[in-house]
């Protein structure tokens, strides 16, 4: 059924009785072309483009839960390419592009809000360092514009601007083009296309081992539901991917943390845009339904718990009251935690998987970046970005993942250090 205005009239008519699921509920068969392993924004997406863009439709995405019930529903919403390497700014600017037809080609309101993102600068370290990852930007061909300190009062009037702020603001850059979608419009949207397309969606169905055939070729899946059989294995299950890796019989160089949010009550409209404060690790925007959403850096400790910890909760709402005195009355509903997996550098792993029929390219880790868990088609890597970042990118990009950590020092490992020494030098005790 296509959502239409008329559609909706044709409803109301028949008072609402006779709408459709938007995807079905089947039960597994024995065998698929293709299994993706995890059922939010990334293996739903992996499974639309597999339909749409290649043909093949006869495939499996397999959930332990629900559709959209991990990260995808535990993010803060944001969509950025604010990236200052070039091989993240491609990626991740080839996603918000495709973000910004995504309603009209998914016929489904994927409620994007292209309110942009100011980054505050809070010394003089934070200033040369934006300055130099803006005019980066730039010269990757991402829109980006560094602001003074009238030009950010002037987008976000909450912001404390008086002299003796507890992290004065000196200034910042923007990313007009970011905003927010929402994360549970966002999957089901993907999850109604691939539908339509064939692809089976299977929620409830946990995998708990890989079947081995002949030279150790993965050719299907142990699940609750029984034993399912297939040519190619997709794992897209965000910060349990290493966990399933291991069940598979290799490791990836990835290290999971959780990363924190929170939302306060709903109030007027008060924030038209996304702040985020990279030298205090909190970041703020203002949802749809008036909710303060409120994102943390990371727990700097592995763990696979959606809670995380006191600690990081305590010091971004202090980090948050400061940067927005008049918070302080808001009363904050609830607090969760994602699981990311983070990469060594920072950057994504786009490269073959030590274990037949599980790949080429089939395990995809992704460094969610510190500032928040972001919207899923900004971080994908479906077919079509797989192609455009390999055409693009070095050639160290498709490096083996163990390859990647006997890499010796480049100047790009350099710029990193450097960078997170004026972070650091920046960031108040």
């Amino acid at each position: 059924m296509k959502y239409s205005a008329l559609a909706l009239l044709r409803g109301a008519l028949s008072a609402h009785r006779n709408w459709v699921p938007a995807w079905r509920s089947p039960e597994p068969k024995p065998t698929y072309d293709v299994v993706i392993v995890g059922g939010g924004g990334h293996g739903l997406a992996a499974a639309y483009y597999l339909a749409r863009n290649h043909g093949v439709r006869n495939v499996a995405l397999l959930e332990r839960g629900w559709i959209g019930g991990g990260n995808t529903g535990r993010n803060t919403t944001i969509v950025r390419s604010n990236y200052l390497f070039p091989e993240s700014a491609r990626l991740y600017d080839f996603a918000l592009k495709c973000y910004e037809g995504l309603s009209r080609e998914l016929n489904f309101n994927i409620m994007l809000s292209q309110r942009g993102i100011v980054m505050l600068a809070h010394s003089r370290h934070d200033l040369d360092s934006m300055a130099r990852w803006a005019n980066a930007m730039r010269m990757n061909g991402i829109d980006a514009q560094i602001l003074t300190r009238d030009e950010v009062a002037a987008r976000a009037p909450l912001l404390d601007m008086s002299p003796d702020a507890r992290f004065p603001v000196l200034g910042g850059f923007t990313q007009r083009r970011a905003g927010t979608a929402r994360h549970d419009a966002v999957a089901w949207g993907y999850a109604r296309a691939a539908d339509a397309l064939g692809v089976d969606i299977i929620q409830n169905c946990e995998v708990t081992g890989f079947l081995s055939g002949a030279g150790g070729r993965v050719v299907g899946v142990e699940t609750s539901r029984g034993r399912i059989r297939a040519e190619r294995i997709g794992i897209a299950a965000a910060g349990h991917s290493s966990v399933l890796a291991k069940l598979a019989g290799f490791r990836l160089p990835v290290v999971s943390y959780a990363l924190q949010a929170m939302v306060t009550e709903p109030l007027k409209p008060a924030l038209d845009t996304v702040v985020s404060s990279p030298g205090t690790g909190a970041y703020v925007s203002q949802s749809d339904k008036g909710e303060m959403v409120i994102g943390a850096g990371l727990d700097l400790f592995p763990s696979y718990a959606q809670r995380g910890s006191f600690a990081v909760l305590q010091g971004v709402i202090a980090a948050t009251l400061a940067l927005f005195p008049s918070f302080s009355r808001l009363r904050m509903l609830r607090q969760w935690a994602g699981i990311v997996d983070v990469v060594h550098d920072s950057s994504p792993i786009i490269g073959p998987t030590p274990v037949p029929g599980l790949g080429p390219g089939a395990v995809h880790q992704l460094r969610l970046g510190n500032r928040g868990i972001q919207g899923d088609p900004r971080r994908r890597l479906d077919a079509r970005a797989r192609a455009g970042d390999r055409a693009q990118s070095r050639a160290r990009r498709a490096l083996p993942a163990r390859a990647l950590r006997h890499r010796a020092p480049d100047r790009r490992s350099r710029c990193r250090r450097d960078r997170a020494l004026m972070l650091a030098a920046a960031s108040p005790p």
